[in-house]
């Protein structure tokens, strides 16, 4: 007869709250508090998200050589990025009710593997209407990546742990973004233009490497195992906006405010992830190992960033650490844009503030949208908020792309701004949720 009591063996399985009390002092607390299956669940949604970010920035990195190549203004070029996510809006929804209704590991082998194969093909691409359609293909994976992966690692995640434990999946964007910055200037300095933007797409096949991985190793979170064979879940768009009652609350505010909040401060990301690149090369006048120096500045402000919010969304609230950073971006790309020309050891410093606050206010996204859903609708909600943020979002990077011939893109930039505003407004309509149990 087993001696293991049975509060022990369910914590090595279950997440903080589940059985035993775990350790909650020290940097690393929140893995310890995932048990190993959370922990194996983090790894998975960490290398599936840093992948995606991968493949995301293989487009704004051979943007100046796609334009040269097909001989592109920068309206063309900036609908790339809309398209993109335009498209990643489905993918992202759909992914979210797959996710709710068939598990969330089966949405994130899928969203992976959809974002590399057609980031592949794009390195086949033979013009740019083809290009343009590769791309938005990506965009289904790319879209749903996240918040499946999200859900997946949150519903593993205590309620004390949760902001810092999604902060650090956030960071993995950062990561992705370093990897193919180093990537793409080691393969544009030894490789002709011509054949080099093909060649960075080519190297999006890396995540298949990933699912191999998780197709054995990671599973989702035993409560909702159990509760979706147990319950009736019949996850849809319906759901989240049907409109509340005397007796019961409904989605419909929240579903409305959330979208508005992702809209708002994707906007404001995407612009600068986009066209960032594109004004250092272009109106800055920087070769590309001089715009990858730049950039690891801006990558490294994310990246800590990322780890930063994640502590602060649960010291202060899912709400205030928000706003802080809303306000914080928005004066960083006022800044960022108006630095003089020859100033550019000051654009090289700014770097790294611009990168840790338009990062710091991503890392309460995780936790915050899945705590604002009921579990049997959770991929559902978060899927579609988030999603349909990036897609409304992408007016901003196409604007700045429409104005950039006669504005300059420095001066586009400021649109970003106006996405972080709308980001401040939409936290009125929504409630906090830190330490909230997730059922």
């Amino acid at each position: 007869m087993s001696t293991t009591p049975p509060s022990r063996a369910l914590s090595a399985e279950a997440p903080a709250g589940a059985g035993e009390p775990v350790a909650d002092e020290g940097a690393f607390a929140f893995l310890r508090a995932l048990g190993p299956r959370g922990r194996r669940a983090f790894a998975g949604a960490f290398g599936g998200y840093a992948l995606d970010s991968y493949d995301y920035f293989t487009l704004p990195l051979t943007m100046v050589a796609l334009a040269a190549y097909f001989d592109l203004d920068s309206g063309q070029t900036g609908l790339f990025t809309t398209v993109t996510l335009v498209v990643s809006a489905i993918g992202g929804a759909v992914a979210g009710v797959v996710a709710d209704r068939f598990g969330r590991v089966k949405a994130l082998l899928i969203t992976v593997m959809t974002y590399a194969m057609f980031t592949v093909a794009c390195g086949f691409a033979p013009n740019y209407e083809t290009l343009l359609v590769f791309r938005a293909l990506q965009g289904l994976g790319f879209g749903g990546e996240w918040a499946v992966g999200a859900v997946l690692v949150a519903e593993y995640a205590s309620a004390r742990h949760r902001g810092r434990t999604l902060g650090a999946i956030q960071s993995s964007w950062a990561v992705g973004w370093g990897l193919a910055v180093a990537v793409s200037t080691v393969v544009f300095t030894h490789v002709g233009d011509d054949l080099a933007w093909r060649v960075v797409f080519w190297t999006g096949a890396l995540p298949a490497l990933l699912v191999l991985w998780v197709r054995g190793r990671v599973h989702d979170a035993p409560r909702a195992d159990v509760d979706r064979a147990q319950g009736d879940w019949k996850a849809s768009f319906a759901t989240i906006f049907r409109p509340g009652t005397a007796q019961a609350p409904g989605l419909l505010r929240i579903t409305l405010f959330a979208s508005l909040l992702s809209t708002g401060v994707q906007g404001g990301y995407y612009t600068l992830a986009t066209w960032v690149p594109t004004y250092l090369k272009t109106e800055r006048g920087l070769s590309v190992v001089g715009t990858g120096w730049y950039l690891t500045f801006l990558i490294s402000g994310a990246f800590i960033g990322y780890l930063t919010g994640g502590y602060l969304t649960d010291k202060l609230g899912r709400k205030r650490n928000i706003l802080l950073f809303a306000v914080l971006s928005a004066l960083c790309i006022l800044a960022y844009a108006n630095i003089p020309h020859g100033a550019n050891t000051a654009l090289l410093v700014l770097g790294f503030p611009l990168g840790f606050c338009m990062s710091a206010i991503f890392s309460g996204f995780g936790s915050f949208l899945s705590e604002l859903y009921p579990t049997a609708v959770r991929g559902t909600g978060q899927g579609f908020t988030y999603n349909t943020g990036r897609a409304v979002g992408a007016v901003f990077p196409t604007t700045v792309g429409f104005l950039a011939d006669s504005w300059g893109v420095g001066g586009a930039l400021v649109f970003g701004a106006i996405g972080y505003g709308l980001a401040a407004l939409a936290l009125l309509g929504l409630p906090e949720t830190r330490g909230k149990e997730l059922q």
